[in-house]
């Protein structure tokens, strides 16, 4: 049976490891590896702990920021050698990523699933390597949960409560528990994670609400330009649409853009309720012109949690197998300037 190396006993890999990466610069690989090329930086690159990371891609100002939080912990200074791939919104690329890491005898594999379903011989291959695997921000659909070490992320279900459990208390506080409250919801990537929790986080809050009425939850790909496109739809289908309920910032500012197109005003004193999702800086500051309702945070910093995870490793320790991140509820009440300026993303 496989067991996951760790620490010293991976030591060994690692000049076997630095070969391969020095080989596959030379030969001019189109991947971002950081290595250096003298004699040196190889030498040094022996003593650092190899990750391997493959991100989804780079569709949001979420994902970048997720990105750089990854990068900005992953450093030499800080003992690691980093090897980032971008899948671009692919899962066989991601599979071909995971595949090369393996073969470059990584210490860690780190990734954010495109999709929960479809890695179980991926990660199989992983177990057979001794290569802890750490996912984050999304999972993966499996009935065998050792096929990776730890996840790391959002509890995405709790995030689609909130945003029911806040509409649920803001239109008491407007006094319309009795008035029909037409809803849309625009949903991100069809399959993952983030989707299917905040989907069915908001439902379950909205099943006990007898004058909501959902019209219609359509995909929008966590994208502006897709959001911007079914809302227009939505609006030519329905009319009268009393909420709309966007999964990230990025399909809000498409969703705000249409609406806006359209005459319609949002926010505090508009005509439409939006409720939006991440609180990146931008959308914030629509949070704090009353053009966003609220914004349900969704924290992207999540190098920092994979580090601790890593080292607990390194040290012989046991790895907790989930760990959420710690996330706030913004609205326009609890926001500051202050806030917002120190946001990094």
């Amino acid at each position: 049976m496989k067991v996951w190396m760790t620490g010293p006993a991976r030591k060994a890999g690692k000049a076997v490891c630095a070969a391969i990466l020095l080989i596959l610069l030379l030969a001019g690989c189109g991947k971002q590896f950081d290595v250096g090329s003298s004699e040196r930086d190889k030498a040094e690159d022996e003593d650092l702990i190899v990750v391997g990371v493959s991100q989804i891609g780079s569709e949001s100002v979420w994902r970048t920021a997720n990105t750089a939080s990854i990068q900005n912990v992953f450093t030499r200074e800080n003992g690691y050698l980093l090897i980032f791939d971008n899948a671009r919104q692919k899962q066989e690329n991601q599979i071909k990523a995971i595949r090369n890491f393996i073969s470059q005898q990584v210490d860690y594999i780190v990734f954010s699933p495109i999709e929960e379903d479809g890695w179980d011989d991926v990660l199989y291959e992983a177990k057979e390597a001794g290569i802890p695997v750490i996912l984050m921000d999304r999972m993966v659909q499996t009935e065998d949960e050792s096929l990776f070490t730890a996840w790391i992320g959002s509890d995405f279900f709790q995030e689609g409560v909130n945003a029911g459990n806040w509409l649920a208390g803001y239109l008491e506080e407007q006094m319309r528990t009795e008035e029909e409250i037409n809803i849309v919801v625009l949903q991100g990537t069809d399959g993952g994670t983030s989707t299917i929790g905040r989907t069915n986080g908001f439902n379950d809050v909205a099943a006990r609400q007898d004058n909501w009425k959902i019209l219609e939850q359509t995909g929008g790909d966590f994208t502006t330009a897709k959001a911007r496109e079914e809302m227009k739809r939505l609006l030519d289908t329905y009319g009268d649409i009393d909420v709309v309920v966007s999964q990230n910032d990025d399909m809000t500012f498409g969703v705000l853009e249409e609406l806006e197109n359209a005459g319609i005003s949002t926010g505090t004193d508009g005509d439409v309720i939006v409720i939006s999702f991440d609180a990146v800086r931008s959308a914030l500051e629509k949070v704090q012109a009353g053009l966003i309702n609220v914004d349900i945070e969704c924290n992207p910093e999540q190098g920092p949690y994979i580090e601790q995870v890593i080292r607990k490793l390194e040290d012989g320790e046991q790895a907790e197998k989930y760990s959420y991140v710690p996330e706030q509820i913004f609205t326009r009440d609890n926001l500051t300037q202050e806030l917002i300026d120190n946001r990094s993303y």
